[in-house]
């Protein structure tokens, strides 16, 4: 059986410290096959990549893109010695796109806007490559799929995410119409159905890593919910899909695997 975990949004300098050490306390005991992350685990905020929010606090003019690469590159180094075995997949969220995005609106060529995000992206700065992580573009398309920043690893999709909807459980589960899991909403959901051809299919968000109230929400209570999954993927493909919830820095998952002891 091949374990997999799936790491949701942890927006660097911005994750939830209590959090984040549940998670990867847990990859130490679960010891993956596989670790597929949901993108936005850089949050690449400030005025610099995200001129289109507006500032609304002090505190967040401290922000800086070089402590919150130092930050992901702390979480990348932890994740990957508690999970030695894995095979890491990292697709790009909205906020590691933003510096694309900066690119192509400041840059007069294509060579030049390509030689910056090269030098200065997310996959660069982390160094990706160098540690074998394959990194999925929100702008490329994968494995002959149709939607960009999509991949497919046996009988599930994995996307950062579709919709900010209140029911976007239900939304992505439409649009595929198959099992996907998504990131992007903060929120955790397990949406299932079935049709004449499939069994039953689901789609699925495990919550996230980074800060439940974030300034950017001002004084508006959030539904955020820290957490992530894990599927247990049968030879056949099929698995059992499992959100883990994580609740004030404590994770269910060790109550869950001495129980199965």
């Amino acid at each position: 059986m091949t374990v997999r975990v799936i790491w949701p949004d942890s927006h660097g300098s911005y994750a939830d410290k209590k959090a984040m050490a549940a998670f990867l306390s847990d990859l130490k005991a679960l010891d993956p096959d596989e670790i597929v992350m949901l993108g936005d685990h850089v949050d690449a905020s400030g005025k610099l990549w995200a001129s289109h929010h507006k500032l609304n606090a002090i505190e967040e003019i401290e922000y800086s893109y070089e402590s919150d690469i130092e930050a992901c590159i702390g979480h990348l180094n932890a994740a990957q010695k508690n999970a030695p075995r894995a095979r890491f997949h990292y697709i790009e969220g909205n906020h590691e796109a933003r510096i694309e995005k900066f690119a192509a609106n400041i840059f007069g060529s294509v060579k030049d806007a390509r030689g910056f995000v090269n030098a200065h992206g997310p996959a660069a700065k982390l160094g990706l490559h160098e540690r074998g992580i394959k990194y999925y573009r929100t702008f490329e398309r994968y494995m002959g799929l149709s939607i960009p920043g999509t991949i497919k690893i046996g009988k599930c999709f994995f996307v950062h995410g579709i919709t900010h909807a209140q029911d976007a459980g239900k939304v992505h589960l439409g649009r595929f119409g198959a099992n996907v899991v998504f990131g992007h909403v903060h929120r955790v959901f397990e949406t299932r159905g079935r049709s004449v051809e499939k069994g039953g299919f689901g789609a699925w968000s495990p919550g996230c890593l980074a800060e439940l109230q974030p300034y950017y929400r001002h004084t508006t209570p959030t539904d955020h919910m820290h957490g992530y999954a894990v599927q247990f993927v049968l030879p056949s493909g099929r698995f059992q899909h499992v959100n883990v919830a994580i609740v004030d820095g404590q994770s269910f998952m060790p109550a869950m695997i001495q129980a199965l002891a």
